[in-house]
């Protein structure tokens, strides 16, 4: 956790992406950036944004011995009880002290992944589940980290990562990528989309571009 500046009303930035899309490295770096700076900040995950709660959560939805055998209807609720804890008991806490937090994904990933890859829900259905879940709270800004799933595939395999959802083949995860498509067609939020592909310095100075413009 950094310290120094707070905003008036703390700032939550979030960073969405499919697998293999770098928007962890980024999100921590911004975290770190910030913090560097005099910033007072906060980096976070969904799901496992406490541990309390979401860390147990977090191990049952991405446990590879799940495969096959989760119903995908029982991911939606536990996505999002994980965020409902992770809101009252990290964020919205961190936000009201004047904090800025950086969180690795939130309600456009339920989306993607769950109402448009698995196909387990409407955009109606989704929309009260997760108004549930956030209370209406929702980003300052969302960097969608978007990468041809073939190249974010390659980058799991050989980082060697293999949770149960990067297990899944390449149609759903092509299914993801449309999911954020629309998501952030159709959802009126401040997005900014960068390509996965670029080198790391290059996405960084974007990031920080973006960032700034909010900071008071």
């Amino acid at each position: 956790m950094g310290g120094g500046y707070m905003t008036k009303n703390g700032l939550f930035i979030v960073f969405e992406g499919g697998e293999g899309s770098g928007k962890t490295t980024l999100s921590k770096w911004l975290y770190e950036w910030l913090s560097n700076q005099g910033y007072y900040a906060l980096w976070t995950k969904e799901p496992g944004g406490d541990q309390a709660v979401c860390d147990k959560i977090r191990k049952i939805l991405l446990d590879p011995a799940h495969k096959g055998v989760m119903s995908p209807r029982a991911e939606l609720p536990l996505f999002e009880a994980d965020r409902a804890q992770h809101v009252d008991s990290v964020i919205k806490p961190a936000l009201s002290e004047g904090k800025i937090v950086v969180c690795d994904r939130f309600s456009a990933s339920t989306f993607a992944y769950q109402c448009f890859a698995r196909k387990v829900c409407r955009t109606d259905d989704f929309d009260g589940w997760d108004a549930f879940a956030t209370n209406r709270l929702y980003p300052d800004l969302t960097f969608w980290i978007d990468i041809d799933p073939e190249l974010g595939m390659s980058r799991n395999a050989q980082d060697g990562k293999h949770d149960r959802f990067e297990l899944e083949d390449l149609e759903f995860h092509k299914r993801v990528r449309e999911g954020f498509e629309i998501f952030f067609r159709d959802y009126p939020w401040d997005w900014e989309k960068l390509d996965g592909s670029l080198p790391l310095e290059v996405l960084e100075r974007q990031v920080i571009e973006k960032t700034l413009r909010l900071i008071p």
